[in-house]
């Protein structure tokens, strides 16, 4: 969402690198082919349209924006690879933290719209759509406190005004029993510590593999390639939070909250 004194070249900057290049050929085929074409005809309006169509050539500004969103992204996406724990993202910078979590879920089949705001909290960070489905986000890098359940309440009056399928609350540390007790039921996905590096490393080009990321994805593990009965979607070890069987471990989808399929630890998961 752009700020109102951003201009398009500040907005193309953080869309994808190909809106700019989409962006330049139109401008450039406008000034070189259309105005002229619809030109009156009488020599003014010709003259007008023959001067337009030899500064056609302003259309190269778009590959600056084109360049520097290619850049941007290509550093979002290094970062992400780089990360080895849950104490290398805690060292994130805020916007670095949200932009590691658009990243993550750009690589899961999303499309990420990054809310730009003037500080490191409130409201939606992140929206993300798959399958025409909108789910807001929020990213909460708060190492040394719990998230409580006001931040909960808010991000699903969020969810209704805005009619979004669900919110998602990302955290770096852990959640209040009352923030969670709060989501049970509801369209809230909580993202504590654990689970965050479960998620990056899922998504991960060599998923790190740490004695703290109990949900990692080890190439040639038991927990590689393995199909959700549901979806097809890939599966990845999680561990229970809550619930009578809190602490143990199962099988989820990686494409949770979209597909919420779980499988026992002691099933063998379906192969490709």
């Amino acid at each position: 969402m752009a700020r109102r004194d951003e201009g398009l070249l500040d907005v193309l900057v953080e869309v994808p690198w190909w809106v700019s290049i989409i962006v330049g050929i139109v401008v450039y085929a406008g000034m070189r082919f259309v105005i002229p074409a619809l030109s009156s005809g009488n020599a003014l309006s010709n003259v007008l349209a023959q001067g337009i169509s030899q500064f056609a050539w302003v259309a190269l500004i778009f590959l600056l924006p084109a360049g520097l969103s290619a850049f941007r992204s290509a550093r979002k996406s290094q970062r992400l690879d780089r990360q080895t724990s849950i104490e290398s993202i805690r060292a994130l910078p805020w916007k670095q933290f949200e932009d590691l979590l658009g990243e993550a879920y750009r690589r899961q089949g999303y499309s990420v719209v990054e809310n730009a705001s003037l500080g490191a909290d409130g409201g939606v960070d992140l929206t993300i759509r798959r399958d025409g489905e909108t789910y807001l986000v929020q990213c909460k890098q708060w190492r040394t406190y719990r998230v409580g359940v006001k931040v909960i309440r808010e991000m699903f009056g969020l969810m209704t005004a805005h009619h979004a399928a669900g919110a998602i609350v990302v955290c770096s540390g852990s959640f209040t029993q009352e923030a969670r007790d709060f989501a049970t039921g509801k369209p809230i996905e909580l993202v504590d510590g654990d689970h965050l590096v479960g998620l990056i490393a899922s998504v991960q080009t060599r998923p790190m593999a740490t004695a703290t990321n109990p949900t990692a994805r080890i190439p040639g593990s038991a927990a590689t390639k393995r199909s959700c009965p549901k979806c097809g979607g890939e599966l990845v070890l999680r561990t229970a939070k809550r619930g009578p069987n809190a602490g143990g471990r199962f099988w989820g989808c990686s494409n949770y909250p979209k597909c919420r399929q779980t499988v026992p630890i002691d099933r063998k998961p379906t192969t490709p």
